[in-house]
């Protein structure tokens, strides 16, 4: 259940209007990368730092910048196949930042998400194409086609004098 707060500067004929305040960061301490992949958080490694843009003061002063390290080649929650594979994909250390957010714990889910993502996207293998051959029928439609496309320009040509 998410909290209410009574946001004084939001008010209606009746009262006070609630808003529903920031979820909190999710409680679990492991990042849910696929369904076979889950890096506890206690492996990545973080870093604050201040974020430019507007905000004045605040921006200046305060770290809300977040900066998500994950080493892949010290993990111990990746199989030998993950690890292969992320190396070669991502190299040994993947990195992901965030800080649009003037909140250092929404730039820190943002970046957290963002790590999982790329983790996700070269953790998944494509299946190789395999090379098909027109059926018969749609070698027919196809001819079919051109003939009436044939016809319907020469239709279009003036008869010869």
């Amino acid at each position: 259940m998410t909290p209410v707060v009574r946001d004084p500067g939001n008010i209606s004929r009746r009262g006070y209007l609630g808003r529903v305040a920031d979820p909190a960061p999710p409680s679990e301490d492991v990042l849910v990368v696929t369904r076979n992949c889950r890096i506890p958080l206690s492996e990545l490694t973080w870093r604050f730092t201040t974020s430019g843009g507007p905000g004045g003061q605040h921006a200046n002063r305060s770290h809300t910048a977040a900066e998500a390290v994950f080493d892949v080649e010290a993990s111990g929650a990746l199989g030998p196949r993950q690890r292969a594979r992320l190396l070669e994909e991502l190299g040994p250390v993947v990195r992901a930042s965030a800080s649009e957010e003037r909140s250092q714990v929404r730039n820190r889910a943002l970046a957290q998400e963002r790590l999982r993502s790329r983790l996700a996207a070269a953790l998944a293998v494509e299946k190789p194409r395999v090379a098909t051959r027109p059926s018969r029928g749609a070698k027919q439609r196809r001819l079919d086609d051109k003939r009436r496309n044939a016809e319907r320009k020469r239709e279009r040509r003036l008869p010869p004098e």
